[in-house]
């Protein structure tokens, strides 16, 4: 086989100072940001708060997953001191040399490698994304290996493991009360999942030259059970609702809930993964950090036989997830053509 030619990282086409996209970014017109609909707000995605004083939150979270298959959440016990050192270590990253990032690049012969990278699918020929990225091997603990991460800034991987224990437990959390809010047992979900294999991904958007040719992040939903996402200060984030796309405006202190395929399986269709999707300015950069909670490549995944009667029939195939996995990243994402195979 072939070697895969690996592009170059976008921030070295900004750094170079082209004034035209390449055509390799260029998305096909269907795809593209439609220009007449920016600035234009069809309604933010819920905001829920988990504090004790605020209430039992199961009810909102059932009527955003159901609506949106996102909302996001304050009061959640991820302290903003953590929030703000995740993002700080990832900009420091960015702005580094080259030179010092290159050391830690993926493989590009291999999707979702850990590491410095650019391309996330298999396929050589697709239209890139205007992103780069870094991507850590965060859980189970037998798949850390910090030293395949940056050791600049020097907090940087203490940050990283913290991180990752602090966003399991908030991720697991929300899990319990997304099956409480389809009346299955709270631990349900996640004994499906079983083992968690969880990635974080620090993503970098600089700015483009065109960016109403250009995405981001192309339109997709998410693989696994649950995504929780911090971002910038940046709008860029967009999800897709009643076929519109409605910007996820940054909040202090927030986290973005995006609910995946796998959920949705699960919950036998009562909850959609939500599809969205990143759009990219010309002036400034932005950041976001994801943290992707997935079942192992040997769990089968299927609907709660709780959730399948007479008036609701089982509505997806039973699935291996590595073999889901490995779909998703030889056919690509486009919105959610993965899940819809395996609609009986």
């Amino acid at each position: 086989m072939e070697a895969v030619a690996e592009p170059r990282r976008v921030q070295t086409l900004v750094d170079a100072g082209i004034s035209r996209l390449p055509s390799r970014y260029i998305q096909p017109l269907e795809l593209r940001p439609d220009p007449r609909r920016c600035g234009i707000d069809v309604g933010g995605i819920p905001v829920i708060d988990l504090s004790l004083s605020a209430g039992d939150p199961v009810p909102a979270i059932a009527c955003a997953s159901r609506d949106w298959g996102a909302f996001q959440v304050v009061n959640h016990g991820v302290s903003s001191r953590l929030l703000e050192e995740m993002k700080s270590v990832g900009s420091s990253f960015f702005s580094s040399p080259m030179e010092a990032k290159l050391r830690f690049a993926c493989d590009p012969r291999s999707p979702a490698s850990e590491g410095y990278g650019s391309r996330m699918l298999s396929n050589d020929d697709g239209v890139l994304d205007w992103r780069d990225y870094f991507d850590h091997h965060t859980l189970p603990v037998s798949r850390r290996n910090p030293s395949r991460w940056p050791d600049f800034p020097t907090n940087y991987r203490d940050t990283i493991l913290e991180y990752s224990d602090g966003i399991k437990k908030l991720a697991q959390t929300l899990l319990h009360m997304i099956s409480q809010s389809v009346g299955l047992p709270p631990s349900y979900i996640e004994d499906a999942v079983g083992e968690v294999y969880q990635n974080i991904t620090v993503s970098y958007y600089p700015p483009c030259p065109q960016p109403e040719l250009a995405l981001g992040l192309q339109s997709h939903s998410d693989m696994g059970a649950i995504t929780l996402l911090i971002q910038d200060d940046v709008p860029g984030l967009e999800v897709l609702k009643d076929d519109e796309w409605a910007v996820v405006h940054p909040l202090s202190g927030a986290i973005v809930v995006i609910l995946s395929d796998q959920t949705e399986v699960i919950t036998n269709g009562q909850y959609k993964s939500a599809v969205h999707r990143a759009i990219v300015n010309d002036h400034r950069p932005r950041l976001s950090v994801a943290a992707f909670y997935d079942p192992s490549k040997t769990r089968k995944i299927y609907p709660a036989p709780q959730l399948v009667t007479k008036n609701s029939p089982r509505k997806y195939r039973e699935v291996l997830y590595g073999d889901y996995v490995s779909s998703w990243y030889s056919k690509g994402p486009e919105g959610k053509r993965n899940i819809d195979a395996l609609l009986i």
